[in-house]
């Protein structure tokens, strides 16, 4: 059993229970718990309240510490004796330090040191503008602090400077990285320019902490007066450099053998092993460092940049150790810092005529830097700004660094408390600042792709979006667009990353932002079970674009919380006129994704196409992992012989009928594709078809709609056609018995939902993406067999508009593709 000394008592670990008369209060781990449960529900609840305001986690977490200490609810001193009594707080911050500790090798696990060397001059350059110039003001703003606050004129110049220039010129990495993404920057030049150059600011800060810590190394004994040589600092440094260079020149080289041994072939026992070594050897390197006279989170930070960033045990390190971290033990530390914050100390006018002071210095100093050396790099205006506002983001590392100088006498409470202050306000004001200044000029760059200026052959291009998750779609999607090659197809491959607060996020995006095939290349690289599927598509993709010459493929990639990703995807739709959204049933991903879907549909400003995969043109399901796609089969020998597919159209009637049936009679005039029309005729008392829903008003127009629609596929395209007459109460089971023959490789239907008369479930229906023919499909095959796509008319569209058609060969489509 562990004890704490505490003056003459000896406290004890665990109580024997309150039944026995022991306060469970007066024992070490129980108290432990009750701090924990405090500081998880406070941050938490704060983190609910601010995220309207769409303000960083870190936010919530300071001010969660700062409202358990001295400032607020530790005024009370019943609340500190009982709650946080002084002989608790080394424990709960040692267990808070491992956390810490834990952080920053995940901190250091998302740093991509070969991306900073690719990110340019241009990144470099921000960045040391962004160092330089705060760190100048912060010259003059601790000779002020110094004459000012009372007590700090004992601490050394050279110390005080260090602590309060790190300070004002750190970029928070993590924080600034969860903020872009919030604001739908994170792929745009602004956000691909911010993380650049917070990147190489970040490894810059750790260099001038680790320097910051030599110097105030003598200032924690003996009241600020240095005793120890100035020889020790060198040896301190030269010991760190060393210790870098160690880490990157042998231990790097190791941990990537390390990471390929790591494999999903691996039994889990010695995955476990491997997963443990690397985190023993976390807390070896803090060991080193603390041993070399720098914090122990140094070395953490920089072990987790000898980790490969692409293969396996980076991820399954995330998996294994980010959310206990970030969820439980981060808080704590925050606690911490709140803890010795005092806000109480800033009184008088003085005081807090010195916060206004060092809150204005920290962002006329980043965001000036910042602005002009962007202006110099031919960045506009207002991006140059929103750059700077960006690049004065604090967080974690800011409270790291002002925690050090308080561990080491260097900063005392009020200059502690004005400090944290400071990054308080400076990260709060960046996200609303930003949304002020970018916002117009990003509607600006998305005006200007809905130009009227295009030229004759760009109009009559078929633009479709298609929004996918992951390579596994890829064939199925291929094979539908080849059904489109009788007109110029321009495809746009919209990747969805759904942004968590996990780092894995940021090292998708990251992969996503390199040169090349994002998706393809970086999706999955470095697993082994996806690697054949990640090099084929590569391949097959490049063939495809080269061997069809009609069609041009662009990638995006989208990464958001699923409550607004729907907006990416209609905001590009929109700006790249597209004429039909592709989605992917989102059921099996679970609600969040497939209320992405609903959202879509209901907003979209355009055909939406929502597609269930069963292996679309790849063959029966047991040889669909041995086939290629139709892009390498067409760059074979023309003497094989490639079965059709075969494509049936289930046609009831109403505008997301005539589109699914204007969209089969495009795959019947493709050579590869045989399409079946099965009209369903229902017996009804009115005589009125299958269309008919509460909401139609006009029945005989509709009726006319559906009758030259039919006659317009009959006479253009060569489809076999079969009338089916059924009763209106069992239209799902002959839909049901079409999709359970599996004699068809793709069902195309209408999104509708049947009047209650004729469907069973109409109210589940009501919810769903696929509508209730599309549903009916799918539960009718328990293994999807074959593929369902579900056509959605543009809604925004009048019931005169609605037969509008899809593809591009006619003036009235290009004018409606503008909308």
């Amino acid at each position: 059993m562990a004890n704490t000394t505490r003056s003459s008592e000896v406290i004890k670990t665990s109580s024997s229970g309150a039944w026995q008369g022991d306060n469970p209060l007066n024992y070490a781990f129980p108290l432990l718990i009750l701090q924990t449960i405090l500081v998880l529900f406070i941050s938490r609840f704060l983190a609910f309240l601010l995220k309207p305001l769409r303000q960083p986690k870190v936010i919530a977490e300071i001010l969660g510490g700062i409202l358990l200490g001295p400032s607020a609810l530790g005024r009370n001193q019943d609340f500190l004796r009982w709650i946080f009594p002084s002989w608790s707080t080394p424990i709960l911050e040692s267990v808070a330090s491992i956390g810490l500790l834990f952080f920053l090798f995940l901190v250091g696990l998302e740093l991509d040191l070969t991306s900073i060397r690719r990110s340019g001059r241009r990144a470099f350059a921000i960045a040391l503008a962004g160092i330089s110039l705060p760190f100048l003001f912060g010259i003059g703003l601790t000779f002020l602090l110094r004459r000012a606050i009372k007590g700090e004129e004992k601490v050394g110049y050279a110390q005080c400077l260090m602590f309060t220039g790190v300070a004002l010129s750190i970029t928070a990495f993590p924080v600034l990285a969860r903020i872009l993404a919030e604001l739908r920057l994170l792929t745009t030049q602004v956000g691909e320019t911010a993380m650049a150059a917070a990147a190489i600011n970040d490894v810059a800060a750790w260099i001038l902490l680790a320097i910051s810590v030599d110097l105030a190394a003598g200032n924690s004994n003996h009241g600020g007066t240095s005793t120890t040589s100035p020889l020790v600092s060198i040896w301190v440094l030269l010991s760190g450099v060393l210790f870098v260079a160690f880490m990157l020149l042998l231990v790097r080289p190791f941990m990537s053998w390390f990471s390929t041994r790591c494999s999903s072939r691996q039994q889990d026992l010695v995955d476990e092993t491997y997963i443990c070594l690397t985190m023993a050897g976390v807390m070896a390197s803090g060991f080193m460092t603390d041993l070399i006279g720098i914090h122990s989170i140094f070395g953490a930070f920089v072990f987790g940049l000898t980790i490969p960033k692409g293969g396996d045990l980076a991820g399954r390190l995330i998996k294994r150790i980010e959310d206990f971290v970030s969820g439980l033990l981060l808080p704590l530390y925050f606690a911490c810092s709140g803890l010795k914050t005092d806000v109480t100390k800033i009184r008088g006018a003085k005081a807090w005529g010195l916060l206004l002071i060092v809150i204005s210095t920290s962002c006329a100093g980043k965001i000036m830097g910042t602005f002009v050396v962007a202006m110099l790099c031919m960045i506009p205006a207002r991006e140059s700004l929103a750059l700077g506002v960006l690049m004065n983001t604090k967080g974690l590392v800011e409270l790291i660094v002002l925690n050090i100088g308080k561990e080491k006498k260097v900063l005392n409470d009020e200059m502690f408390a004005i400090l944290v202050m400071m990054a308080l306000v400076t990260t709060f004001m960046t996200t609303p600042t930003v949304m002020a200044i970018y916002k117009s000029s990003s509607s600006k760059i998305t005006t200007k792709g809905s130009s009227n200026s295009k030229s004759d052959k760009e109009k009559d291009c078929l633009r479709i979006l298609a929004c996918i998750h992951g390579p596994g779609n890829l064939p199925s999607l291929l094979n539908l667009m080849e059904s489109l090659q009788n007109s110029r197809l321009k495809l746009y491959v919209m990747h969805l990353v759904e942004l968590s607060d996990r780092s894995s996020s940021i090292i998708m995006v990251q992969r996503a932002r390199k040169n090349g095939y994002p998706l393809v290349n970086r999706f999955c690289r470095g697993s082994s079970t996806l690697q054949y599927h990640d090099q084929l598509v590569a391949s097959e993709f490049k063939a495809y674009s080269r061997v069809h010459g009609q069609v041009t493929i662009r990638h995006l990639t989208a990464i958001s919380a699923l409550s607004c990703m729907h907006e990416d995807i209609l905001q590009v739709a929109q700006a790249k006129r597209v004429s039909m959204i592709f989605l992917l049933s989102m059921e099996v991903l679970g609600h969040g994704w497939l209320g992405v879907n609903q959202r879509v549909l209901r907003a979209a400003p355009c055909l939406v196409a929502v597609f269930v995969d069963g292996g679309f043109g790849l063959g029966s399901e047991c040889d669909r992992e041995d086939q290629e796609l139709p892009a390498a089969a067409s760059t074979s020998s023309t003497a094989i012989t490639i079965p059709k597919k075969r494509v049936c159209v289930l046609f009831l009637g109403g505008p997301d009928d005539r589109q699914a049936l204007e969209l089969g009679g495009w795959m019947a005039q493709h050579a590869d594709f045989m399409v079946t029309v099965v009209r369903l005729l229902c017996v009804h008392h009115h005589e009125r078809n299958c269309y008919s829903i509460s909401t139609m008003t006009d029945v005989d127009l509709e009726k006319e709609l559906d009758e030259g629609a039919m006659a317009e596929l009959k006479r253009r395209s060569d489809v076999e056609y079969i009338e089916k007459v059924v009763a209106e109460g069992n239209i799902e089971e002959t839909v049901r018995s079409i999709g359970q023959s599996k004699v068809y490789e793709l069902v195309i239907v209408g999104k509708r939902r049947l009047p209650s008369s004729m469907a069973s479930q109409s109210n589940q229906i009501d919810q769903s993406e696929l509508g209730t023919i599309g549903d009916a499909l799918v539960s009718a095959q328990p293994v999807i067999s074959s593929s369902v796509l579900v056509i959605q008319h543009q809604q925004l569209l009048n019931s005169k508009k609605s037969s509008a058609r899809l593809l591009p060969n006619t003036d009235r489509n290009q004018e409606l593709s503008l909308v």
